[in-house]
């Protein structure tokens, strides 16, 4: 019999179960479907042995994060990083900067994890959970230098766009976790989900939006571009940056 390990368990525990005070299971909205792609061996091994170092667990207290980067370097926390390669170029590139990615889909863990490993990276931790219950529980007040959302799942069917992560809660609960001259840096190549992006920021008077035009930013240079962008521009498809500061 295959024995289950660590990272084979991870794919079952992406969320907190909530129960009303009678007893009954809390059915959530979620912004995610948990997709059962085969996690590889490397990616098994790469999960299972460098988690100590790489990852972090939810935890219904703030992390520390001085404590677990070793320094007081602002934190940027990416939600839905994907397969990791262009969070994993980002910590390379800025060594003055710690990161924190959340996926809730183990085979990019892994190959995160992996890509890593393989840099040497030191500056970058990974989470399999519920991105709005790590910001809800594990984050502390004040304590973000930034976030990132490229690329969310744009539900585009228009019963399911309270499926989106964008939504005004969601920005309010970000907010009370940024730092002041915090960033919050989106990305989409649905149009459509743009316009909601920029609307729902727009709700928010101490977001000031960087965008000369009032709306969306030129495609900035510090942001890696991926396979999925770049095979999105030779087919024709639009990208929309929003970028916003915490006033």
């Amino acid at each position: 019999m295959e024995q289950t390990t660590f990272a084979d368990k991870k794919r079952k525990t992406v969320e907190q179960a909530e129960f009303t005070a009678d007893g009954r299971y809390v059915r959530k909205v979620r912004s995610f479907v948990l997709r059962t792609g085969r996690l590889s061996d490397y990616q098994r091994d790469m999960m299972n042995n460098n988690w100590a170092n790489l990852g972090l667990d939810y935890q219904n207290t703030p992390f520390d994060f001085a404590t677990i980067f070793g320094n007081n370097n602002p934190v940027v926390l990416e939600i839905g990083f994907g397969m990791g390669k262009s969070l994993v170029e980002m910590a390379e590139q800025n060594p003055d900067r710690n990161y924190i990615g959340i996926e809730v889909h183990t085979p990019g863990v892994g190959a995160c994890i992996a890509y890593a490993v393989e840099k040497g990276v030191k500056n970058l931790r990974v989470i399999c959970h519920d991105a709005t219950e790590i910001l809800r529980d594990s984050i502390a007040p004040n304590s973000l230098g930034g976030l990132q959302l490229y690329f969310p799942d744009p539900w585009q069917k228009a019963k399911h766009h309270k499926r989106r992560i964008v939504q005004p809660a969601f920005v309010e609960r970000l907010l009370e976790k940024l730092a002041p001259k915090g960033f919050i840096h989106m990305a989409t190549d649905w149009e459509n989900y743009s316009e909601h992006m920029l609307e729902v920021l727009r709700q928010f008077p101490q977001l000031q939006n960087q965008s000369a035009t009032n709306d969306f930013i030129p495609r900035p240079d510090f942001r890696p571009l991926t396979k999925f962008e770049e095979r999105g521009h030779k087919l024709g498809h639009g990208v929309w940056d929003l970028y916003f500061i915490k006033q």
